[in-house]
């Protein structure tokens, strides 16, 4: 019933339980997930997993924190495992000016390049973009993006933004923050984007929404992601849960 566009179960968070978090948020509907890497490590993970489980799929990608460790041979890497059938998106790559845990210029290198990646193996791109949106859109102009498209994943820009994502052929998806109390931003974007340009998503371990903020996240909670949108577009949940599923699997070009 309910598709889950971005987690990290790769992350050490779930080292204790990730089998049973898995069988016990499939069992409660969850049928899809979309595991997007950070890093060259766990790009080679979040391939093990898609391969050990049939409901999830792969994204892979040097996000904008790891791209000083990016070297030229990491790109041939990257194209190798867009080979896989069950990778389906180059991400999550971008940049984050919040915490500039690389140097700017060097987040914008690699995000080019992994555009351009993107654009050779015909997959969709999930991007990170924090504090960065100008920048983030000129180089997805710059590099043609618009040809493959993908996602702006955990979105907390404002309206205006949203709409120069959305004219450029990228889905827009919302997380727990759509949850939170200080979320008047998010509850504008949530109420504006169209229906049919619209994904959800979990970003667990993190970005956990209300009433369990504090606590790690899992994908069991994308359901509360969904009810609150359901309620802020006053639709139903069953009517969010059934387009965003749809919305997921074509953006992602699952069957």
């Amino acid at each position: 019933m309910l598709f889950d566009t971005h987690a990290h179960y790769d992350d050490e968070k779930f080292d204790a339980d990730r089998d049973e978090v898995l069988r016990r948020v499939h069992e409660s509907g969850v049928l899809y997930i979309v595991n997007a890497s950070s890093d060259m490590a766990s790009a080679k993970e979040c391939i093990a997993l898609a391969d050990k489980y049939d409901f999830i799929y792969a994204a892979v990608g040097v996000h904008p924190h790891s791209a000083k460790e990016m070297k030229e041979e990491d790109i041939k890497v990257l194209a190798e495992y867009a080979a896989i059938s069950k990778v389906v998106a180059i991400g999550e790559i971008g940049l984050d000016y919040y915490y500039d845990n690389s140097p700017r210029d060097v987040q914008k290198y690699w995000f080019a390049r992994q555009i351009e990646l993107a654009r050779e193996v015909g997959l969709p791109i999930i991007i990170h973009d924090r504090d960065a949106h100008e920048d983030t859109m000129s180089i997805i102009k710059a590099e043609k993006a618009r040809e493959v498209g993908g996602v702006f994943h955990c979105y907390s820009g404002s309206v205006e933004m949203a709409r120069d994502v959305l004219n450029n052929n990228f889905y827009i998806a919302l997380g727990g923050a759509v949850t939170f109390k200080n979320a008047r931003k998010i509850l504008d974007v949530a109420r504006y984007v169209p229906e049919d340009r619209l994904l959800i998503e979990t970003d667990c371990p993190y970005m956990t929404p209300e009433p369990h903020r504090g606590k790690r996240n899992d994908s069991g909670y994308v359901r509360l992601v969904a009810e609150k949108i359901a309620e802020i577009k006053g639709v139903s949940f069953e009517d969010i849960a059934r387009i965003t599923m749809q919305n997921a699997k074509k953006c992602f070009n699952i069957d």
